[in-house]
């Protein structure tokens, strides 16, 4: 059977004429992604009431982008004016998902919103907007000076000795950015792999687990044209659909 893989969603509130809905949206980027890598993708509702019962049925967990996590929760005491799309919701079952995942070793991929979960969970920090905060030459919301989301907009540098390095082949490569928010201190166990010619941390790795991969980027946006960022969610499903010794 193919990999199961839970992809988390982002929430909606929508006002209706018949009524208002909290929604679960996802690009199907994502859907598609796993797909094409030979995983079987499911979309998890962000409630936290049978979370350890629903990862247990998963081979593979993908944190996917959004909104912004509340800053309380990294240890910074106030708002940024340019921080947005908090739900607190998704926040608590996204860390916590991300915790089980680590505890119990199931493959995970962490995607732009999702990397910086990855740091949360681990006790690290957030940069809450870039522009305001760092002087940087690399524009990292690509889509205000008109690229689209499957081109790729600036470089980033891989460090020796990991995963990434491998599925990429060589010590850099162009990918596509959409955020305003980044990873600061990464946090216990995780190890920063990859960065931006300004500094940015562009993508982190657990190297305690079997796979865990944060990217800054949306490799999924990029996967259908480019082979190189396909190969993330290929090694991703892969290693999901390996039956860890012991399960």
């Amino acid at each position: 059977m193919k990999p199961l893989i839970g992809i988390t969603p982002s929430p909606s509130t929508d006002e209706m004429g018949h009524g208002t809905f909290y929604r679960y949206c996802l690009s199907r980027t994502y859907v598609d992604s796993v797909r094409a890598a030979g995983g079987t993708p499911v979309i998890l509702p962000t409630d936290s009431d049978d979370l350890e019962e629903t990862l247990a049925r998963l081979d593979g967990l993908l944190i996917s982008g959004g909104g912004d996590i509340d800053p309380e929760l990294y240890g910074d005491d106030s708002v940024h004016e340019k921080t947005y799309g908090i739900d607190g919701q998704r926040d608590d079952f996204e860390i916590k998902a991300y915790r089980h995942a680590t505890a119990v070793d199931l493959p995970t991929l962490c995607i732009c919103r999702g990397i910086q979960v990855m740091a949360v969970a681990q006790g690290g920090t957030l940069i809450q907007d870039i522009a305001s905060e760092l002087a940087s030459s690399v524009e990292h919301r690509q889509h205000t000076i008109g690229k689209m989301r499957d081109e790729a907009s600036h470089e980033v540098s891989i460090e020796e000795n990991n995963p990434l390095r491998e599925l990429v082949g060589d010590s850099s490569f162009d990918v596509n950015s959409f955020h305003h928010q980044s990873v600061n201190d990464p946090g216990q166990d995780l190890v920063v792999i990859a960065t931006a010619d300004d500094g940015i941390i562009e993508a982190l790795w657990h190297p305690e687990m079997r796979f865990a991969i944060g990217v800054q980027w949306h490799p999924e946006m990029l996967s259908d044209r480019f082979p190189k960022h396909a190969r993330i969610f290929s090694a991703f499903v892969t290693e999901a659909a390996r039956v860890p010794v012991g399960r």
